[in-house]
């Protein structure tokens, strides 16, 4: 084991298991001072996750690093940049979640749209013995714009389709042979749309991308759903909109300032929140576990990464 990982971010426990009992490893945040100054020059190979915050100044602490190997399909925290112009690759997860990004997403686009947890609140406050509750939105049949037609996009417009939904999308430029409906403009998509759901990567490129503009364009009774990145959604606006009535609700699974949720999204009928959760299934973290592990093992095996990330 003449190999050194440096685990730098909250892993699951099988995968931290594992990779110290295939390599020499350490983690970052349980080494003092002085072992860092030890056992960064040593480091080839740096685990990360999604939610990590990867700077040039931090890279530069490893001076023998080889490859970020990141749990997750985000990487927008890496400075992927910096890292390759040092030669350095990164490699993430995607694919294997895909599935379950998908499911969250419909299932927070029916929890919003029929108030599901509002209408459990209601029963266990006991207002179901003075009445029914208030009618809710229905979803089969809607209009569903998708912001972000890649993997996650497309496996929600196949979900979707079997809801008789009529799906449109956005993207930096039309899809080759899609049969859904290409906007140029997201708010022309809003528009067009019952159900404006957000798929796009994170990152500066991306911040407040679905803003005041966006929700107004949705309308009073669209939902916005988002399963990509919190800075995405730009979250003032977001509880301007709704404290207004100018957008109908929200699921969200991500936020700006993670694990800080706004309380002024709590305890709302119309709006569904869940804590990044979309791929937190046994199966899927398990999936992503053995992805990075592999990708680990290739590298110092000399074999080509299983899922490099593209060079920018």
């Amino acid at each position: 084991m003449t190999y050194f990982v440096m685990k730098a971010a909250m892993l699951p426990d099988a995968l931290t298991r594992r990779l110290a009992e295939s390599f020499r490893m350490a983690d970052y945040a349980l080494l003092s001072e002085r072992e860092r100054q030890v056992l960064s020059p040593q480091t080839r190979v740096l685990v990360v996750n999604g939610e990590s915050t990867v700077t040039e100044d931090f890279i530069a602490e490893f001076p023998a690093l080889e490859l970020i190997a990141v749990f997750g399909v985000g990487y927008d925290g890496v400075d992927v940049a910096a890292a390759q112009r040092r030669g350095i690759r990164v490699s993430n997860t995607p694919d294997v979640l895909t599935d379950d990004v998908a499911d969250m997403a419909m299932g927070l686009m029916l929890a919003t749209s029929r108030q599901i947890v509002g209408a459990q609140r209601f029963i266990e406050r006991g207002g179901w013995n003075e009445g029914g509750y208030p009618w809710t939105k229905k979803v089969s049949g809607g209009r569903l714009g998708i912001v972000g037609m890649g993997r996650i996009g497309h496996a929600i417009a196949k979900r979707a389709a079997a809801f008789d939904m009529v799906i449109a999308y956005n993207d930096y430029r039309p899809q080759p042979d899609s049969r859904w409906q290409y906007y140029a403009h997201i708010a022309d998509l809003a528009a067009a749309s019952d159900y404006l759901v957000v798929c796009v990567n994170g990152g500066e490129k991306t911040r407040s991308l679905i803003n005041a503009p966006i929700m107004a364009a949705l309308g009073r009774e669209g939902i916005l759903i988002n399963i990509a990145r919190g800075t995405v959604v730009d979250e003032a606006d977001l509880i301007q909109a709704l404290d207004s009535g100018a957008i109908g609700g929200a699921g969200l699974d991500v936020f700006s300032d993670e694990p800080h949720v706004p309380a002024a999204l709590y305890n709302r009928a119309n709006v569904v929140i869940t804590p990044h959760m979309s791929s937190a299934t046994h199966a899927t973290r398990k999936a992503m576990s053995d992805l990075v592990f592999d990708n680990v093992a290739a590298y110092f095996a000399g074999r080509p990464l299983l899922s490099p990330v593209a060079p920018y």
